[in-house]
C-alpha cells in the first residue's frame, strides 16, 4: 500500500503564495504519475497539475498555468506544488494522487492512491 500525506495548506490573501507538499511512503515510485487535484464544495475533483515521476515531465491545467509549479524530490519521495498569485477561485481542498503512468494524467480515475487533502483558502 502507498500512503500519501499532504501538508502546507492554509489561509492566504489573494495574490499570495503557498507551497504544498505530498510525502509518499510504502513504495518506491517508478513509471508513475504524481498529481495534484482540488475539490471545492459541491464541485467535482478537478485536475491541477501532474508530473511524471521518472522523467519529470509536467502538465498543468489552463487555470493554473503560469502561476503554479509542480516538482518532485526523488530522494525524499515527495512532490510539491508551489502556488503563486493565488486567487479566491483557487480555494479548495487539494489532494495529492499517485498512479501508474497514464496518458490520462488529467483524470482522477487514473490515480490509485490519494492523500487526505489539505485545505487552501484564498480570501479577497
Amino acid at each position: 500500500q502507498v500512503q500519501l500525506v499532504e501538508s502546507g495548506g492554509g489561509l492566504v490573501q489573494a495574490g499570495g503564495s503557498l507551497r504544498l507538499s505530498c510525502a509518499a511512503s510504502g513504495r518506491t515510485f517508478s513509471n508513475y504519475d504524481m498529481g495534484w487535484f482540488r475539490q471545492a464544495p459541491g464541485k467535482e475533483r478537478e485536475f491541477v497539475a501532474a508530473i511524471r515521476w521518472t522523467s519529470g515531465r509536467t502538465y498543468y491545467a489552463d487555470s493554473v498555468k503560469g502561476r503554479f509549479t509542480i516538482s518532485r524530490d526523488n530522494r525524499k519521495n515527495t512532490v510539491s506544488l508551489q502556488m503563486n498569485s493565488l486567487k479566491p477561485e483557487d480555494t479548495a481542498v487539494y489532494y495529492c494522487g499517485a498512479g501508474p503512468y497514464s496518458a490520462s494524467y488529467y483524470s482522477a480515475g487514473s490515480y490509485d492512491y490519494w492523500g487526505q487533502g489539505t485545505q487552501v483558502t484564498v480570501s479577497s
